[in-house]
């Protein structure tokens, strides 16, 4: 190959090698489903190895798929950086985020290094809200926050969607032996995030009654919620997203293809007092070339 594929390409394969479907990459980049698939077309056209084996109707990335794949996350990492680099220079003085922590613990903390050594002169401060959704802290300039985007005097900005499938620990996972039916997540235990409603959203999805997702314990932040899962101590609903860490290394398995889009999202949140701030701007760049998406903005 004599040329490099196109931006889009590449960012259609690095979205498809992270969630395992074109449906969920087009929602992610904003295209169509027709268009992901034939920039993925075009890619292993023009590469001189095959990036993907077909499986009936699915396709899924072969070894090499998912090195390449690697290899251009990589990259389009090291160009965000390098956007975030330069754009810091001059950036300086203190910033305090407020983030859901589920959302904390499985995205924010992991990749936060970058963001520092792009801003070093900014003092950053990360805190937890006191329940999900809480955005009444006036000393936090900028809230991640998960729940709806009704919030008032803020500015909302849609981040990522919650797409939640059934995941627990792999000796959760052999308790049941062969291969399991979506009923036996019953015989492992239910873990829930403040209510049922995760749970009883796939019950629907996969036709097992909507009444036995009340079973199960309750916890009051989805980092329990996975702690209580990587412990094997049952079965939760697990952001894909979130738990893409966990899963790659094996220490959460997925038994169940099915998965349910939730109605509740994450989403920046600015207070009106904070707009003006570059800051708070910077922070809101830097996110969103982190996650690789557009912003959709809904002033309220």
């Amino acid at each position: 190959m004599t040329r490099v594929p196109s931006t889009q390409a590449l960012r259609a394969l690095e979205s498809f090698s992270r969630h395992g479907t074109v449906w969920q990459a087009a929602d992610e980049l904003n295209l169509t489903r027709s268009a992901v698939s034939h920039q993925l077309r075009l890619l292993e056209r023009d590469l001189a190895f095959r990036l993907f084996d077909r499986v009936g109707t699915r396709i899924e990335l072969t070894a090499q798929g998912r090195a390449y794949a690697g290899d251009i996350r990589q990259a389009l990492q090291a160009i965000a950086s390098s956007a975030s680099r330069n754009a810091g220079r001059g950036i300086a003085g203190a910033l305090t985020v407020s983030c859901a922590p589920g959302f904390a613990a499985g995205w924010l903390c992991n990749k936060i290094g970058r963001f520092a050594a792009a801003f070093p002169e900014v003092s950053l401060s990360i805190v937890t809200p006191r329940r999900l959704g809480d955005t009444s802290n006036p000393d936090v300039d900028i809230f991640i926050t998960f729940g709806s985007a009704d919030q008032t005097e803020m500015k909302v900005e849609h981040l990522q969607d919650v797409v939640s499938t059934p995941v627990c620990s792999p000796a959760m996972l052999n308790r049941l032996g062969g291969a399991p039916e979506p009923t036996d997540v019953l015989r492992l235990g239910l873990l829930h995030l403040t209510d049922a409603e995760d749970w009883a959203a796939w019950f629907r999805l996969v036709g097992i009654p909507e009444r036995s997702a009340l079973d199960g314990v309750t916890f009051s932040d989805m980092h329990l919620v996975y702690s209580a899962a990587l412990a094997g101590q049952g079965i939760a609903m697990g952001d894909i997203v979130l738990c893409e860490e966990a899963l790659v290394e094996g220490r959460l398995v997925r038994p169940f293809e099915p998965a349910v889009r939730l109605a509740r999202a994450y989403h920046l949140a600015v207070p009106e007092s904070r707009l003006d701030n570059p800051i708070v701007d910077a922070f809101s760049t830097w996110v969103r070339a982190e996650r690789g998406q557009s912003p959709t903005l809904s002033p309220i």
